[in-house]
């Protein structure tokens, strides 16, 4: 028995042509935080609805080990969340996420990912946003997919355009104290989506959907 016959996330994992993206694991998360260090926006603004990288850098990898621990703790059919270590060339990049919450009953999942600012430009996250959708709409009987970005995060919101979302309203946030934004909502459905190219090479998805589906698990992946 290895980790994985534990804890079946840890057996999960996504390639594309450039990426391999599996479930953060303790060894990723040194590496994340180093990316975290090193910068993954520009200061000057906030791209998250909770401003987690202004916190002191003194206590940032503490809060990020925390963090990706606690989703471990609570994953559950009903409430769940996956937050994949990005990899490209065997070292951690990013992160990109996929959760939902009653997902046998509404079929929906949510997106939301960083990347270090030094690999933004590339189409890392285009790639990595379609390998997880691919995933979800096609291995977990996902319908619908959803995300958002502030309005003046073009690169986002660009990644969500090319591959098949719709603008699904505005809301407006504090990101900042003192600091109000306004917030796209964007939704794809599995007929909307945009597919790459390439074909993504899974592992491990078997585990997930029985664990998440149960005795209705979908018998077959979507073509």
């Amino acid at each position: 028995m290895d980790l994985a016959d534990v804890w079946a996330p840890f057996g999960l994992h996504l390639r594309t042509p450039r990426l391999t993206l599996r479930v953060v694991r303790d060894e990723d998360l040194p590496h994340l935080a180093a990316a975290v260090a090193d910068g993954i926006h520009d200061p000057a603004v906030m791209p998250f609805r909770t401003p987690w990288t202004d916190r002191a850098p003194a206590v940032a990898p503490t809060l990020l080990a925390q963090y990706h621990w606690s989703l471990r703790a609570r994953f559950a059919p009903e409430d769940w969340e996956l937050a994949f270590a990005v990899l490209h060339d065997g070292v951690p990049i990013g992160t990109q996420h996929l959760a939902a919450q009653r997902f046998a009953e509404l079929r929906s999942v949510e997106t939301g990912s960083w990347l270090a600012r030094r690999f933004h430009g590339h189409g890392f996250g285009t790639e990595m946003r379609a390998a997880v959708l691919i995933f979800a709409l096609d291995h977990l009987a996902a319908e619908w997919a959803t995300s958002a970005a502030a309005e003046w995060n073009a690169s986002s919101n660009g990644v969500s355009r090319a591959l098949g979302y719709r603008e699904n309203g505005v809301d407006r946030i504090v990101t900042r104290p003192g600091v109000v934004e306004n917030m796209v909502r964007l939704r794809v459905s599995a007929q909307d989506f945009v597919r790459p190219s390439w074909r993504l090479e899974t592992a491990g998805v078997e585990a997930i959907r029985d664990y998440l589906w149960g005795s209705e698990s979908p018998t077959a992946p979507r073509s």
